[in-house]
């Protein structure tokens, strides 16, 4: 089964997810994908309780890199999990270039949100210039091994690996099929390299960036690819569950 992540940004209300998630409920069949919808703060409550029985997760955006205390606006691990959440979006590229968030505290916040009994979904990817260098997987590498330093391999069954370049990300532009099949099994052969070869091949990879119902045919048969990660695409649920019936 696909995985598929749907990240909403900073996008919807709670009321206005209340009304987006019965209209897709109402039309979503179990079974179809691995589902995970990545909810602002403000709406996880009211997604909590409209997708109790279903089998639909809720991610969260981002956490703190500590556990509890004086950390104004912060959200920690240990909160996401007892409001129902199941897994945390960990570095997207966003958060690393507007909010400077570097790899040494993506990797605090990794360790905590396994602590606390969260999935965690790693965003690695290159930027326009490291691209232009060739320098695509001398980046996956460093990003990889900082974000996952210290782990045990058990660990990586609750981390999916979303690999976004940054240049393809809300811009309409994506990589070639042959592009991404490359970055995906040199994320995997850095993940053999540093756990093991069967940590390689049953870690989750996904490809984000630009993915939309008019694209996504063209990527479904990359190899060693488990599934997606949905931006702006998911904000309509007509257009969402488009994407859901061709995976």
């Amino acid at each position: 089964m696909r995985t598929l992540i749907a990240n909403f940004k900073m996008n919807k209300t709670p009321s206005q997810t209340k009304d987006y998630l019965i209209s897709l409920l109402s039309r979503f069949e179990s079974g179809k994908v691995d589902l995970t919808l990545c909810l602002p703060y403000t709406s996880l409550a009211i997604a909590n309780l409209l997708c109790q029985g279903r089998d639909i997760r809720l991610g969260a955006q981002n956490l703190s890199d500590e556990e509890e205390g004086k950390n104004t606006g912060e959200i920690s691990s240990a909160m996401l999990k007892d409001s129902g959440v199941d897994f945390v979006l960990i570095g997207h590229s966003e958060r690393r270039k507007k909010f400077k968030e570097d790899f040494r505290a993506i990797n605090r916040k990794i360790k905590l949100a396994l602590k606390n009994g969260l999935g965690v979904i790693l965003c690695i990817g290159e930027s326009l210039a490291e691209r232009n260098t060739l320098k695509t997987y001398e980046t996956l590498k460093d990003q990889i091994e900082l974000a996952l330093k210290g782990l045990y391999e058990n660990e990586l069954e609750r981390i999916v690996i979303a690999y976004e370049p940054i240049w393809a990300i809300g811009t309409g532009k994506t990589p070639t099929k042959n592009e991404i099949e490359k970055s995906v099994a040199e994320i995997r052969r850095v993940v053999g390299d540093d756990f093991s070869q069967n940590a390689s091949q049953t870690v989750k990879v996904v490809y984000g960036g630009s993915i939309d119902s008019k694209n996504i045919r063209q990527f479904l048969s990359i190899k060693n690819l488990d599934g997606f990660l949905v931006g702006g695409a998911c904000l309509d649920p007509n257009e969402f569950l488009k994407i859901i019936s061709l995976i």
